[in-house]
């Protein structure tokens, strides 16, 4: 009897594995939603609409883009955690969203290991220390000395608790000097104040600073990554500036419900990565100042496992919280 009872167990496990593969070779057979956390014309909802359009092309199902912005991303993020684990609701979050709202915010409706499986990186914008172009700084160590001759130079960023102040903190952590954290309501805000002369200094987007290079109202002094960016080779890594160990960017990624079965990951993953590698989709990611970055669920799920160490770390010295 034990021994019949063993080769049933067998049998089914086979089955189901064998059905689970069926399934994923016919996926997908409806319509997919990519939920975006932020409003229309944002990071992620750019990369999602990118992404569902190559995917509805290759799939002949209709990939739909829904906005549900609010909550620092919380409601998109959840809402894809909670929604049925069959590969037909998907999120594009940012780093922020899975590495640093973790650590940032006591209540979080989601935990990125338990919840979510990762699919692929898609899109990178990196940061970057700019100056307005009257001030007299040329290079990092120009405002490190200036910063420890006159402490709390004002500097500029998108907001609390963004990824641009947490550069900022780490900036500060690794240099022994002190600024001013001038929070903004958005990039563009901070980036109007930058070239306004309101604030001498800005974390930004290298997106929305390079407009302002050529004319001179911007002068950038160094770039988040830990290697240059093929964007413009030209802007020095921070990290070779003496800024200490800083290589982050803010990056989006393709995610789904923690459940869903591996073949339908795998399946995803590979075309996302094919698609992020079109000549026309780099083109177009390139247009707005971002890279595509493909990857494999692992490498993500890498990668965030290990921002997400960083950014505890900042958070926990430099003492930055939320009430």
């Amino acid at each position: 009897m034990k021994r019949i009872a063993a080769v049933a167990l067998i049998h089914l496990v086979l089955f189901s594995v064998l059905a689970t593969g069926a399934f994923a070779q016919d996926y997908p057979t409806r319509p997919i939603r990519i939920l975006s956390p932020y409003a229309p014309g944002g990071i992620s909802d750019i990369a999602a609409r990118i992404v569902a359009g190559k995917l509805t092309e290759a799939w002949g199902q209709q990939v739909i883009v829904e906005n549900r912005p609010g909550g620092n991303g919380f409601i998109a993020v959840a809402d894809a955690a909670r929604a049925a684990p069959d590969g037909y609701t998907l999120v594009m979050a940012t780093a922020g969203d899975v590495t640093i709202n973790p650590s940032l915010f006591k209540n979080v409706p989601y935990d990125v290991d338990r919840d979510l499986a990762p699919v692929s990186a898609v899109s990178d914008a990196p940061l970057v220390l700019a100056a307005n172009g009257a001030t007299p700084y040329k290079t990092l160590a120009e405002v490190i000395a200036a910063a420890k001759a006159q402490p709390g130079i004002n500097m500029g960023t998108p907001g609390y608790g963004s990824i641009n102040h947490l550069v900022l903190e780490s900036l500060s952590l690794n240099t022994g000097t002190t600024f001013t954290h001038v929070p903004y309501k958005g990039g563009a805000p901070a980036v109007q104040a930058l070239v306004a002369g309101d604030i001498p200094l800005a974390i930004i987007a290298s997106s929305t600073a390079a407009p302002h290079v050529s004319s001179g109202k911007i002068r950038i002094l160094g770039i988040t990554t830990g290697e240059r960016s093929p964007l413009n080779p030209e802007w020095p890594p921070l990290a070779q500036e003496g800024a200490g160990d800083i290589n982050v960017s803010n990056w989006t990624a393709l995610l789904g419900p923690k459940a869903i079965p591996q073949p339908i990951i795998q399946k995803l993953s590979a075309k996302v990565v094919e698609i992020l590698n079109m000549r026309d989709v780099k083109e177009r990611f390139a247009a707005g100042g971002v890279s595509t970055i493909p990857s494999t669920p692992g490498e993500l799920a890498a990668r965030i496992k290990r921002e997400l160490a960083t950014y505890r770390g900042v958070i926990e010295k430099a003492n930055v919280h939320v009430d």
